[in-house]
């Protein structure tokens, strides 16, 4: 009778499962952190030892050029890795901007930096994460601690520069450790760009901030070693943009061409946004146009297409780009910089570091270029989450995989910039779902249990039998 009831049971269970909705089961898919060094150039690791990036080459891959996005900038560039958008299509354009139709101003040191407004015209990956059923942790990542399309990460640390990198790793490693822990996890460091900014990249006192960022990163391997983590969890290394050398003698002075009362310049150098005042756009693109050699004056619709950089309201009717190495300014009574980024992402300068290992990854593999776009669809295929619109391709990176694709994928369309919107309401579908199982699943206990009880209960003559049914019913209302 046990025996009997027990694979009764079994069997409901069973059929209980199977009537379920698919999302309502947990699919195994890979775990994945990124972690970003702030100006970390492709080169830097050959200046001076860097044992851990060795040893993270070693095990996984490494690329060796990463084409970033135009402008070269930490907020562009950050928001470009987490959704495979150029900076024209997610409308991060720059750390500063102006919004005609909005009127208003946006720094990423200011308050705005945490209007949604801003960062809305995309969707980042850690969004797409929970929305699929994931969930995700962010420590410092640009816009991690913005409210976008109604989402937070599921655990996140408001911005502080002040708490140190073992404190961000152990935050992290504490969600991924859970109860319910994280799949996804970015991470962020302001070094070396600081240093960078300040000494040049030319300095030798940079490489002591080299080794200092591969010691950070060796604390993070041994924690996730420490953890039981290590060989589960796919590591990605990389940045935002790289650094380049600056000389108090390559100053462009604005003053010296066109008056500022005539415009109204938004950002800093090496891209500057400039609004002409009413009436003022022809004497202040003509003033400009051939004023310096090293200044590239662009009407936004003339802006080069390989910038990706020209179909954005937030991008000023005329920009300025100046040639590598070079600074400008109105006057030269502002602070004057050793190191600066920001320019052509063509130029090997502006190139960030990559590496990465973990179950998804090849081992020792060198690859010799990708783009920053790219990220985004590899990312999404290690998650098992499917990708927005996007710039990337997964074709185009996926020789880094361990396990070669089936099928080709096919790149994704082109995306337009994404509309600001209310997230949807969650479907009912799993309601219905769960309320037919349980249906189908009460009926089953039903006939089992009648037909368990008429096999226990003595046998009646045929002719009593209509007495049976009765004491049927009454038992089965005990």
């Amino acid at each position: 009778m046990l025996k009997r009831l027990l694979r009764s049971w079994s069997t409901l269970g069973c059929l209980l499962a199977l009537t379920l909705p698919p999302n309502s089961r947990q699919e195994e898919h890979g775990k994945l952190l990124l972690v970003s060094f702030d100006g970390f150039r492709w080169d830097y690791i050959n200046r001076v030892p860097t044992p851990n990036f060795d040893a993270v080459m070693k095990e996984g891959v490494q690329v060796e050029r990463v084409v970033n996005t135009f402008i070269t900038k930490t907020l562009p560039n950050h928001y470009t890795l987490v959704t495979g958008l150029h900076a024209e299509s997610h409308g991060v354009v720059a750390n500063e901007m102006f919004d005609m139709h909005l009127n208003r101003s946006f720094s990423m040191e200011g308050q705005s930096a945490y209007e949604p407004r801003w960062w809305e015209e995309a969707v980042p990956l850690w969004v797409t994460n929970q929305r699929a059923g994931g969930r995700s942790g962010a420590a410092m990542w640009p816009g991690s601690d913005v409210e976008i399309r109604g989402v937070y990460p599921t655990h996140y640390v408001p911005y502080n520069a002040s708490v140190p990198f073992q404190s961000r790793v152990e935050k992290l490693l504490s969600w991924f450790s859970g109860p319910e822990p994280i799949d996804f996890g970015v991470l962020y460091w302001e070094e070396p760009d600081e240093s960078g900014h300040n000494l040049g990249p030319e300095s030798p006192l940079l490489d002591v901030v080299i080794a200092d960022i591969d010691d950070k990163l060796g604390f993070l391997r041994e924690e996730l070693k420490r953890a039981g983590l290590y060989d589960d969890i796919n590591l990605i290394v990389t940045s935002d943009h790289g650094m380049t050398q600056l000389s108090s003698e390559k100053i462009i002075e604005l003053d010296s061409y066109v008056s500022r009362d005539l415009y109204t310049w938004v950002d800093k150098s090496p891209v500057v946004g400039i609004i002409p005042k009413e009436g003022s756009f022809d004497e202040v693109y003509t003033s400009l146009l051939n004023a310096n050699p090293n200044l590239y004056v662009y009407k936004r619709e003339d802006i080069p297409d390989h910038y990706h950089y020209r179909h954005n309201d937030r991008i000023m009717p005329i920009l300025l780009e100046a040639r590598e190495g070079w600074t400008i300014v109105q006057n030269k009574t502002r602070k004057f910089m050793l190191g600066n980024h920001g320019y052509n992402n063509t130029l090997a300068s502006m190139h960030p570091v990559f590496v990465a290992r973990g179950p998804a990854f090849r081992s020792g593999y060198v690859k010799s270029t990708m783009h920053s776009v790219d990220l985004y669809p590899l990312m999404c295929h290690i998650l098992g989450v499917p990708p927005l619109p996007n710039n990337g391709s997964l074709a185009s990176v996926q020789d880094l995989l361990e396990e070669a694709l089936t099928e080709t994928p096919s790149p994704p369309p082109t995306p337009r910039p994404l509309v600001p919107s209310r997230p949807k309401d969650p479907s009912h579908a799993w309601v219905v779902g769960l309320l037919l199982g349980t249906t189908l699943v009460v009926f089953f206990l039903f006939i089992f249990v009648k037909q368990v009880t008429l096999k226990q209960l003595p046998t009646l003559p045929l002719s009593n039998r209509e007495i049976s049914q009765p004491l049927l019913y009454e038992e089965l209302r005990l």
